[in-house]
């Protein structure tokens, strides 16, 4: 069984707005509204990928009842803790004429010491019944920034993998706690090293540096594909740097929750048999046929299985070791 964490729950809503501009008053052309928060996201994918998963997290007053209404909906199994303040809502607006895309995210609800008890105690329940958990999105107000890491900890004693893509603080403090993987994107990785990328050169260190600082497993997504340090697949037989990228375009649409299926895609690879390039490829699949659809962590499974013949996979000399 694979879990996802969700703690900042919402309902995402994404809209097409053709020649949107600030000030003016418009109308959509199309709109989509679905449960979300990056592990919902995760959860509902890899459920249309035919992989087993509960989702987990907290949600809060209607908009919570409507998140898990709306995953039952889905068939997707939840549970959640009900906390006090109401879940949020996030709002994407695409502009079909341009491509450009707007998203408004709400801060989320605050949470009490209390909730986060009730919360740590059922995802260790539900931890004796999986093997692999997944730590996505960010943070509500008032839950502290060592969670994350805390919550590694406990799972990596009962043997669960972990996988983590969240990003600032909660990211720094997480790697520490050593997970199996870690995903975030350039800025996301920008960020925890502490300086930008102008060469490939740069990722590749920066996914060093991201290694020695704890993570065992580091994949860095690009609007192209990614970027992997990752362990050979034969113990003890070190590790294997990658790049992984689409061989040709494809018609984008809406790039929200792209990240999201890349990593739905990963970990239904790893946790269905397939070897690491084999997960990488999948993954690139699954990020980029969601971006074909409007509404985030949206994809065809059909449509993802006959792009995987496109994905280019290249190994690349690892940094020197240090």
């Amino acid at each position: 069984m694979i879990l996802t964490v969700t703690l900042n729950t919402a309902v995402d809503k994404t809209l097409a707005v053709p020649n949107f501009r600030l000030g003016r008053r418009h109308r959509t052309v199309e709109q989509t509204t679905m449960p979300g928060g990056k592990g919902v996201n995760v959860a509902r994918i890899l459920k249309a990928l035919g992989q087993p998963v509960i989702a987990t997290g907290m949600a809060g007053g209607p908009t919570g009842t409507r998140i898990v209404e709306q995953l039952t909906q889905l068939s997707v199994l939840s549970d959640f803790v009900r906390i006090g303040e109401e879940s949020r809502t996030n709002t994407s607006v695409i502009d079909p004429t341009t491509g450009d895309q707007t998203e408004i995210n709400e801060r989320g609800p605050r949470i009490t010491e209390h909730e986060v008890e009730l919360f740590t105690d059922k995802l260790l329940y539900l931890a004796k019944g999986a093997t692999l958990c997944v730590f996505a999105g960010s943070l509500p107000r008032h839950v502290d920034v060592e969670i994350y890491a805390q919550l590694i900890t406990e799972l990596r004693r009962r043997g669960v993998y972990t996988v983590v893509d969240t990003d600032g603080e909660p990211l720094r403090r997480a790697v520490r706690a050593e997970p199996d993987v870690i995903s975030p994107n350039v800025a996301e990785a920008e960020e925890l090293v502490g300086h930008e990328f102008n060469e490939e050169e740069d990722s590749i260190d920066a996914i060093d540096q991201m290694v020695r600082m704890g993570a065992r497993e580091v994949i860095m997504t690009t609007p192209e594909g990614c970027f992997a340090n990752v362990l050979a697949g034969d113990p003890g037989a070190g590790r294997e740097l990658y790049r992984v990228c689409l061989s040709t375009a494809i018609e984008v649409r809406a790039t929200v929750g792209s990240g999201d299926a890349f990593l739905a895609g990963f970990v239904a690879g790893l946790y269905g048999g397939r070897s690491r390039v084999e997960a990488l490829s999948y993954g690139v699949a699954c990020g980029a046929e969601s971006t074909r659809h409007l509404g985030a962590g949206l994809l065809d499974p059909a449509s993802v299985e006959r792009l995987v013949p496109r994905v280019e996979v290249e190994r690349l000399a690892l940094s020197p070791a240090r």
